[in-house]
């Protein structure tokens, strides 16, 4: 399990182990926080589609599924 600090997950870059519809490298491009301003999800965009997803910011430190970096 990755050590993400998930106040410096913003511009950070992905790649997805599993890619779908040739959707393989991601960027974070805003972090969503709550009312005590810690962050609770990120929004990741595709690098070829510019297709956004929502996610828990917790599902990147999976290394089944993502791996920092392109």
């Amino acid at each position: 399990m990755h050590q993400i600090n998930p106040n410096k997950l913003l511009l950070s870059k992905w790649t997805s182990t599993s890619p779908k519809q040739k959707e393989k490298h991601f960027i974070v491009t805003k972090l969503i926080r709550d009312e005590q301003d810690t962050v609770i999800e990120c929004i990741i965009e595709a690098v070829l589609s510019r297709q956004e997803y929502t996610i828990p910011w917790r599902n990147l430190t999976s290394p089944e599924h993502w791996k920092q970096g392109w």
